[in-house]
C-alpha cells in the first residue's frame, strides 16, 4: 500500500455545493458549473498514490487548483468529497485532536513567500514549529534547529535576521524550519517561484541534494514544467478544470503526452535533458571473457566492434578491427554511460566514438548500447 493515497477527491467553493458536486461528476466544465450554481469546482476526481521517500510533483497553470489540492492534504482546506489516506489512516475522518497531532508530527509545509518572522533570528525561526509542538526541551529544540540549518548550509547565519539574507537564503530557512520538525511528509507550494532564475536553479539542485540524505515524501507544486521534470519522480498534470490529465514519470510525459493539452506543454522541452539512456538503448553485442577471440572476430566482422564482459557481465572494454588485426588481440578501453543518466550525458562520448556507446548499470554490468542515429532521431522529433 502506498504511503499517501488520494481517492475521488473533490473540492467545491460556494453555496450550492451538492448541486455543483453532482454536475462535476456528470462532466460539466468549471465554467458551466459556475454559471449554473455560482460555485467553483477547484479540484475534481483526483486520484493518485505517492510512495514513501519520493518527490511527487503537481503541475499546472495558475488557477487550476494546485494549491487547493495540496491544502486538502493537511486539511487547511476541507475536501468536499473523497478520501485521503496517509500511512493507512483516513485523514478526512480525523478528529480535531488527531488532526492537530497529524499536522505537528506527520506533515509540514514550505511556503512560496517564506513566512519568516522578522523579529526572530534564523535559529529562532527554524525552532518555531518545535516550540508550537511543545513536547521537547529548549535544548532539544535548538539541537534539531541547528541540525536543520546545517543541512541547508546556513550554519554561519544562525544569529542573523531574515532581512539580512537574500531571497534564496530565506527560502533555505523556510526549508530548514520544515525539516526541523522531522515530519515524514513535506508539502512545498511553489517554494522557488519568487526567486530569480539562477537562484531558483540553485535551490532545485539543493533540494535534490538534501533529498538524497533525508528521503522525505515530498509533494511539490509548480507551474513550471522544466522544474517539474527536474524534480519529480512522478508528475500529475492538472488541466484548467482541476482534473488530472496525466499521471506519469517525467520521461513518459515527454515521450508519450497523454493528450493535446499535455502535448502543448512538452513540445518545446529539450528531450535530451529528460530522457534516460536506458529508454533508447538497444541490446549490446558482446563476448564473455578476453579469450573469446574467435567469437569476437565474427561479431567484429559484422558490426565493426564487440564489447567484452567478465563472468559477472561487468564491462571490460571492446574488441575492434584494429585491436584484432595486430596479431596480439587486446581489449580496448571504452567510455561508458550509466543507464539512469540522461541522453545529454552521452552526446560528448558519441561524438568522439566510431561505435555505439556501452550502457552499464550501477554495478558496471553491461545492459545495452546506444548509437548516434538513435540519439539524432530523438532530438529531431522535438524540432
Amino acid at each position: 500500500m502506498a504511503f499517501i493515497e488520494v481517492q475521488d477527491l473533490y473540492k467545491v467553493f460556494g453555496g450550492e455545493t451538492p448541486e455543483a458536486l453532482s454536475l462535476a461528476k456528470k462532466g460539466l466544465s468549471r465554467k458551466e458549473i459556475m454559471q449554473k450554481t455560482g460555485s467553483v469546482v477547484a479540484v475534481r476526481d483526483i486520484n493518485f498514490e505517492v510512495e514513501k521517500g519520493t518527490i511527487f510533483v503537481v503541475m499546472g497553470l495558475s488557477g487550476c487548483g494546485k494549491s487547493t489540492l495540496i491544502r486538502c492534504l493537511n486539511r487547511l482546506v476541507e475536501p468536499t468529497a473523497g478520501h485521503i489516506s496517509v500511512d493507512s489512516r483516513d485523514v478526512c475522518t480525523f478528529s480535531e485532536s488527531e488532526l492537530r497531532d497529524y499536522r505537528r508530527h506527520t506533515i509540514t509545509m514550505v511556503f512560496q513567500h517564506f513566512g519568516l518572522l522578522p523579529h526572530r533570528t534564523i535559529a529562532e525561526n527554524v525552532m518555531l514549529g518545535l516550540e508550537i509542538r511543545g513536547n521537547e526541551s529548549p535544548e532539544e529544540q535548538f539541537k534539531k534547529a541547528e541540525d536543520a540549518i546545517k543541512t541547508v548550509g546556513l550554519e554561519e547565519w544562525e544569529d542573523s535576521r531574515p532581512d539580512e539574507l537574500s531571497g534564496g537564503m530565506r527560502q533555505r530557512v523556510g526549508l530548514a524550519r520544515a525539516l526541523a520538525t522531522q515530519c515524514p511528509i513535506l508539502l512545498m507550494d511553489e517554494p522557488f517561484s519568487a526567486l530569480d532564475p539562477l537562484i531558483r536553479k540553485q535551490m532545485q539542485d539543493e533540494l535534490l541534494r538534501i533529498q538524497k540524505t533525508i528521503r522525505k515524501t515530498i509533494i511539490f507544486i509548480t507551474h513550471d514544467l522544466d522544474e517539474a521534470l527536474k524534480l519529480g519522480d512522478v508528475i500529475a498534470i492538472l488541466n484548467p478544470d482541476g482534473a488530472i490529465v496525466q499521471l506519469d514519470t517525467p520521461e513518459n510525459i515527454i515521450m508519450k503526452p497523454g493528450d493535446s493539452y499535455v502535448g502543448e506543454f512538452v513540445q518545446k522541452i529539450d528531450k535530451q535533458n529528460v530522457v534516460r539512456t536506458e529508454s533508447i538503448m538497444e541490446p549490446a553485442v558482446f563476448v564473455e571473457g578476453k579469450d573469446a577471440v574467435k567469437e569476437a572476430e565474427k561479431i567484429v566482422k559484422k558490426h565493426g566492434f564487440s564489447f567484452v564482459v567478465d563472468g559477472k557481465n561487468r564491462l571490460l572494454g571492446a574488441f575492434t578491427e584494429e585491436s584484432l588485426d595486430n596479431g596480439k588481440p587486446e581489449i580496448e578501453k571504452v567510455a561508458s554511460i550509466k543507464n539512469y543518466k540522461t541522453i545529454n550525458r552521452s552526446i560528448p562520448i558519441l561524438f568522439y566514438s566510431k561505435h555505439p556507446v556501452p550502457v552499464v548499470n550501477e554495478q558496471g554490468q553491461l545492459v545495452g548500447q546506444i548509437n548516434r542515429d538513435d540519439v539524432k532521431k530523438l532530438l529531431e522529433e522535438g524540432e
